[in-house]
């Protein structure tokens, strides 16, 4: 991570341990340069591309605001690869948005997948195999799976848009698939949606990713129950001390 990443993320870590609400005031160019040790222009820089994200606003001759709305699907990512978690309704919402496009997503990879996106999704299945043999986890092969069948519907703003989540759930996927009883499983669902999608067959496809995502999804509401359950963090006097650059 270059120095400039480095700065933002401990920003950003900084901005939401400090548990700032929306539309709150958060410390000026010049206080938050003096806290983390840079210049001002490199301050200034780190919170444009935060305001990108929509995780601040600025204001003219006002100051530098929390945002109001909801923060950019790109910031969500962004949080989970700082390791910043996701809350309970940002999880399910997330979760939502996959199923939604990936099941839209196979029936368009019945129609349009290329024999490359065959050939890729068959390497991918190979992969898996070789890593369940070996006992290791397949969160790379299934992530890579999933994205092929979107890469097959041949919409690039498509694949942008499903890579977000595989991004905001990179790390909990490790996790998960450190079962081998569910890589097996997964790869056994994953081969049966293969071959309905090299037969072109959308009823079939559409049914065995709607079972493949459902039986995740339970694992997924079972992280928000828990979620739901935890104590909240105090606020900032429990942060005050905390380097975001230590998470």
């Amino acid at each position: 991570m270059d120095a400039q990443n480095e700065l933002i993320s401990r920003l950003v870590g900084f901005l939401l341990l400090r548990k700032y609400e929306p539309g709150e005031r958060v410390p000026s160019e010049r206080e938050l340069a003096e806290r983390f040790k840079v210049g001002r222009g490199n301050i200034r820089e780190a919170l444009s591309y935060l305001e990108a994200l929509r995780i601040i606003e600025r204001k003219a001759k006002s100051g530098i605001f929390m945002a109001d709305g909801a923060a950019s699907v790109e910031a969500l990512a962004f949080f989970a690869q700082l390791g910043i978690p996701l809350n309970a309704v940002e999880v399910q919402h997330s979760v939502e948005m996959r199923r939604i496009h990936e099941i839209a997503a196979v029936q368009l990879a019945c129609e349009r997948a290329t024999s490359e996106n065959l050939n890729a999704l068959r390497d991918i299945l190979k992969r898996s195999e070789t890593k369940i043999a070996q006992r290791e986890p397949i969160h790379e092969e299934d992530r890579d799976f999933h994205l092929e069948i979107v890469n097959a519907t041949q919409n690039g703003v498509f694949y942008r848009i499903v890579h977000i989540f595989y991004l905001m759930t990179e790390e909990r996927r490790k996790v998960y698939f450190k079962n081998l009883q569910r890589c097996k499983a997964s790869h056994a669902e994953h081969q049966k949606i293969f071959a309905a999608i090299s037969k072109g067959n959308r009823s079939s496809a559409v049914s065995l990713v709607s079972a493949h995502l459902q039986g995740v999804d339970s694992y997924w509401q079972g992280l928000i129950d828990t979620q739901a359950g935890a104590p909240r963090p105090q606020r900032r006097e429990a942060a005050n001390n905390v380097s975001p650059a230590g998470r």
